[in-house]
């Protein structure tokens, strides 16, 4: 059976030689039964086809069909993806993004800051002010960390 760790040091080991992929990182790998293997990659810099294909070739030529048959399929998340790993997080500050917490509440703001522990989002929230008659926008900060985050996707707007 071919396993996660080996594939991900045939993965870390093409992303340490080419120069085209120094920014590129492992999102995640799975390798379920009859050897399907699935890596999704990201990079810093946007991962096209020519780096997935490089990837692909590199574990294919490592890789012995004869003693042992796979599938593989070397791709980016894609569009709508829940983020997973805290560099997708850090590549993707200032975009607007929907965040479901554990506890079931939801919230949706632009992704400003990005630590070790969690995030900061910033958000528009109406709130009567003292002194005003009518609501008005407020900028508001909410701080969450990773261990509360269920799932963490872009928002694709088209304008």
């Amino acid at each position: 059976m071919i396993t996660v760790a080996e594939i991900e040091n045939l993965v870390n080991t093409k992303i340490a030689e080419t120069e085209t992929l120094s920014d590129a990182f492992i999102v995640s790998i799975s390798v379920r039964p009859g050897n399907a293997i699935e890596v999704l990659l990201d990079k810093d810099s946007g991962l096209n086809v020519e780096d997935c294909k490089k990837v692909s070739r590199h574990i294919e030529g490592s890789l012995d069909r004869e003693k042992e048959d796979f599938s593989l399929e070397v791709s980016s998340p894609g569009v709508g993806k829940p983020l997973l790993v805290r560099r997708q997080y850090m590549k993707n500050i200032g975009r607007s993004v929907k965040v479901k917490a554990e506890d079931g509440e939801k919230y949706e703001g632009d992704l400003a800051e990005v630590s070790e522990s969690g995030i900061v989002l910033k958000y528009q929230e109406k709130e009567a002010l003292p002194g005003k008659k009518k609501k008005e926008w407020v900028e508001k900060t909410i701080t969450l960390a990773f261990d509360n985050i269920k799932e963490t996707k872009v928002v694709i707007r088209f304008n």
